[in-house]
């Protein structure tokens, strides 16, 4: 379970989160959802402790992330908007380096890599180097790093950007597989229709600030709106950053 309480995190001037509080369960897909600029990449880094927080707590599995990073890393799998792949590398040799990183070697690596490689029908690349690889294939690659080490929390900023419509379906079929194992994902993402049939909380954050959680079915209730869209549309009090 992942737990957040009142953080705030500024940038100069800049008040990039100004009072997020959430929690997030195992066994949940957790949508963070916002207009562009609403805080959300920010959180996510904050979360797993790559930006230290100005005020506020935080607290995954009880663990906060500043003080024991370490512990808390070993079990988080961050998909971020920077990939950083190794263009040399094949994908099997990539996850193999990472895998390794991790404490995790011979033949349970190797099984392992073959579990996500079909998890997530990434067969076709497993042997290529990821050199000219397209941005859904780069996203797939860098969500099985991700997975790899059979993280009880997932944090993922847009992970079905870019993706064509069987990739997109991979993804969220992998996504449900490990809710239905118990894991804590948090999505950052702007797809209505994957929020709508995939997830099962929603946190609308707005200028830094959460301003709702619940279901997709209590935002609708609370608002009045039949439409998740409109529903999200009146609490945040924009139209910017909406995807169908």
């Amino acid at each position: 379970m992942i737990e957040a309480h009142e953080v705030r995190k500024q940038f100069g001037a800049v008040q990039a989160l100004g009072g997020v509080g959430f929690t997030a369960r195992d066994g949940h897909i957790t949508a963070l959802l916002g207009p562009n600029g609403a805080g959300k990449t920010t959180l996510l880094r904050t979360l797993v402790g790559m930006l230290k927080r100005d005020h506020g707590s935080i607290a995954i599995d009880g663990v906060d992330p500043e003080r024991e990073p370490l512990r808390v890393r070993a079990n988080i799998g961050f998909l971020t908007d920077q990939f950083g792949l190794y263009e040399r590398l094949s994908t099997r040799e990539y996850l193999t380096y990472f895998g390794e990183l991790n404490g995790m070697d011979g033949a349970a690596l190797r099984r392992r890599i073959d579990e996500v490689s079909e998890m997530l029908a990434m067969g076709d690349i497993l042997e290529r180097r990821s050199k000219g690889f397209s941005q859904g294939q780069r996203i797939k690659v860098a969500l099985a790093r991700a997975l790899l080490h059979r993280p009880r929390h997932l944090l993922l900023d847009e992970p079905t950007r870019g993706l064509d419509v069987m990739s997109t379906r991979a993804v969220r079929q992998a996504l449900a597989r490990l809710r239905d194992e118990g894991c804590c994902v948090v999505m950052a993402t702007h797809v209505m229709q994957e929020v709508s049939h995939l997830c099962d909380d929603v946190i609308v954050i707005a200028k830094g600030h959460t301003v709702a959680q619940g279901s997709p079915r209590a935002l609708c209730e609370r608002t009045g709106i039949a439409n998740l869209e409109d529903a999200f549309v009146s609490l945040v009090g924009t139209d910017e950053g909406i995807a169908a």
